[in-house]
């Protein structure tokens, strides 16, 4: 069974929220890099990207971050090489905070070089984090039971999240 959460009207609304608090954050900033968290945090930085882009004077640097979930040990790769995005400023970008997993290895790898600036954003924060990791933009923050799971769907005509 789905339970929507968000429709695909309150995710626009919350990327567009979103975007403009890191423009606030970032408006001394000339360029910004989103890096997205393969696959849906991808998407979901993409997204904020786009709204940034017409939202804000800054550059914005797209890049695509690959952790292996399962092994999150393993190396972490960027579609950027670090050349690229030392001594910016950078969001960190996931669709759900779950465990915080995912997200503090993702800090990690950006914490080896120096940055301006960091922040971390996601549509969802489930609030049940086993690291001491935070977004600082979140879309939604919701309690759910350790047995619940939220998806989010980022299709081309289509786009909500649900809990099952």
């Amino acid at each position: 069974m789905k339970n929507i959460i968000l429709t695909q009207q309150e995710i626009e609304h919350k990327i567009r929220r979103i975007a403009f608090q890191i423009y606030e954050t970032f408006s001394d900033e000339t360029e910004v890099v989103v890096a997205g968290i393969s696959n849906n945090g991808y998407t979901f930085g993409k997204k904020i990207a786009a709204e940034l882009e017409k939202i804000s004077p800054l550059k914005i640097i797209l890049c695509e971050v690959k952790i292996n979930k399962a092994q999150p040990l393993d190396k972490v790769h960027t579609s950027l090489p670090a050349e690229d995005y030392i001594n910016k400023a950078l969001v960190l970008t996931d669709d759900v905070l779950n465990s915080g997993t995912t997200l503090i290895y993702g800090v990690k790898h950006f914490l080896e070089v120096p940055l301006k600036k960091f922040k971390t954003a996601v549509l969802i924060d489930r609030n049940h984090k086993q690291y001491p990791v935070k977004a600082d933009f979140k879309g939604l923050s919701l309690s759910t039971s350790l047995q619940e799971h939220i998806q989010v769907i980022f299709e081309e005509n289509e786009e909500y999240a649900y809990l099952s």
